[in-house]
């Protein structure tokens, strides 16, 4: 066996999001403030930084202005549209109602916030981090965690290069390097393959609600001219979805003359014929959207599933050796879809934590200070107002949910805190078996309005080596067939946004479960989703997966 060759850091971060890289900047920036030495690594599966990064997105620029309080000036490109409108749609299947404001909390209504490609800000925060001798390893995906023999966590490996299908070597065959840490901050993004390794690992989530979901599926559209208006933000909610499945939708209207258009479905919903591409499709057949995307042209299409369950669904923070920060923890604020400016400051908190530790000496110990810090940060208050709201909208439905989440919110909002905390229920628990239920009706796809998925992966510049170990592993692979099939009609068929799943040979009697790992556009919702738990998604070779410009 070929030994792996090793590198040492003070620190390592698995992933070059907005979290990881806040945590690289900071890190360097109190070595310089305090004229020390501190050598921070970080790893990006994508090809490039912001490959695999999608997101509406509108930014609350809180964080930023800690950071980087120049970033307005400094060539940032979030600068660039700041948000000039706000609205919120009640939809039915023609007709839309408006929410008006009054009805709403002050910080639901976007004031001060920017809206952009989070892809291109991860790029300029790489840019930054860069400038102050962070190293950064793009095409490198973490494959494996290592330990001290003691447990703590000692680093992270990538993995094995020009592997083939079969798990023999090809000829360009290059083995994984070891990076070695004295702390290592998993920064992956929602549902990531070391991240839920670590949880279960250390147990992280012993005290925590489970982890909840929702699958947002994007797509750019350049539009009309005279259609755009330049800083407005609209999010939808009711139609298409029906009693048994919530979700809403999104309209940014961005710099270049596009929209940045999207649906969410929350993982939740129980009807196993349910399509979340599909109703993001349906859903761009309303009137006022079909209105506004005529005579425009789609220019990208990409998706990611969302953590949703708030503050309760937060794992433990810290472990022998290292942090979760940023969506590996889950961070998003549910009700104003923002979970950017949350996840940087969890990865400046653990950075400033991680310092401390190295300054000190120490080695490998658990970072208590940054969930000391999170305890008392404006992060845990703002995640503590809306920590009811998902959990009373799956419980009492769209419409009286919604009014009940309104209400809480706003009592919070004057500190008048509910003397309670919801409870949830993992996304794989809740689909109904397929002979209770009836699948729901979808428009064909026209080519101009709605599409196919495969022609939207096109567009998501999605690309595997074809001869590397399918990275979509079954644990028991008679399930999907024997299991699945029979009682859930293989619902992989229809939330994965990708077209990755498929069942072939019904017809001939004979069905077979085929996996299209080169579709994947690395969304997780498979691994979310699957009923009995059987697919576990793993990191592919370096470098795999979409590659969006724009997202």
């Amino acid at each position: 066996m070929t030994e792996r060759e090793s590198m040492p850091y003070d620190v390592v971060i698995v992933g070059a999001g907005p979290a990881g890289l806040s945590a690289a900047i900071r890190l360097k920036q109190l070595a310089a403030e305090g004229g020390t030495e501190l050598s921070v690594c970080v790893l990006e599966k994508g090809s490039e930084v912001g490959a695999h990064i999608l997101s509406g997105a509108v930014i609350d620029p809180r964080t930023l202005d800690e950071l980087l309080p120049d970033w307005r000036e400094d060539g940032c490109p979030m600068a660039e549209v700041p948000v000039t409108q706000n609205h919120h749609w009640i939809l039915s299947a023609t007709k839309k109602r408006v929410l008006p404001h009054l009805w709403t909390p002050p910080f639901m209504h976007n004031k001060n916030t920017y809206t952009g490609s989070l892809g291109n800000l991860c790029r300029w925060l790489a840019g930054k981090a860069e400038e102050l001798g962070v190293e950064i390893f793009p095409g490198f995906a973490a494959a494996e965690i290592l330990f001290h023999d003691d447990g703590r966590v000692k680093g992270v490996a990538t993995g094995d290069m020009g592997v083939a299908r079969d798990g023999t070597r090809k000829p360009d065959w290059q083995p994984g390097l070891e990076l070695h840490a004295k702390y290592t901050f998993f920064a992956e993004g929602v549902r990531g393959h070391l991240s839920k390794e670590i949880i279960r690992q250390f147990d992280l989530d012993r005290d925590s609600e489970p982890q909840v979901y929702g699958l947002g599926i994007k797509e750019l559209w350049d539009i009309d001219p005279a259609k755009h208006e330049l800083g407005k933000v609209v999010h939808t909610q009711g139609w298409p979805l029906g009693d048994d499945a919530n979700g809403g939708g999104w309209i940014y209207h961005q710099a270049n003359g596009q929209v940045s258009i999207g649906f969410v479905t929350w993982l939740n919903y129980s009807n196993p014929y349910l399509s979340p591409f599909q109703e993001m499709q349906k859903w761009k057949t309303h009137p006022e959207i079909a209105e506004l995307l005529k005579g425009g042209k789609r220019v990208s299409y990409g998706a990611r599933a969302i953590n949703e369950g708030g503050l309760q669904a937060i794992p433990k923070l810290v472990f022998p050796g290292g942090a979760l920060i940023g969506c590996s923890a889950g961070f998003l604020n549910v009700p104003r879809i923002k979970g950017t400016h949350t996840a940087m400051k969890s990865g400046m908190m653990a950075a400033e934590a991680a310092f401390e530790a190295v300054q000190a000496g120490r080695e490998g110990d658990e970072l208590s200070a940054y969930p000391d810090a999170f305890e008392r940060s404006w992060v845990k208050k703002e995640l503590s107002i809306v920590r009811n709201t998902k959990p009373l909208v799956a419980r009492f439905g769209d419409f009286m949910g919604s009014g009940l989440a309104g209400v809480t919110m706003w009592l919070e909002y004057f500190k008048l805190k509910m003397p309670f905390t919801m409870k949830q229920h993992r996304d794989h628990e809740t689909l109904w078996r397929k002979d209770q239920v009836k699948p729901p009706v979808y428009p064909k796809p026209d080519g101009v309005l709605t599409f196919d998925r495969l022609s939207s992966v096109f567009l998501s510049n999605t690309n595997h080596e074809e001869d590397q170990p399918v990275h979509l592993t079954l644990k028991d692979a008679s399930v999907p067939i024997e299991h699945n099939l029979p009682l859930y009609d293989e619902p992989a068929q229809r939330y994965c946004p990708a077209g990755v799943y498929e069942v072939v040979g019904v017809e001939e009697g004979d069905p077979k479960f085929v996996i299209n790992a080169q579709n994947c556009v690395h969304c997780k919702t498979c691994d979310i989703k699957d009923p009995t738990q059987n697919i576990n998604w793993v990191v592919p070779e370096g470098g795999g997966g979409p590659n969006y410009p724009n997202m």
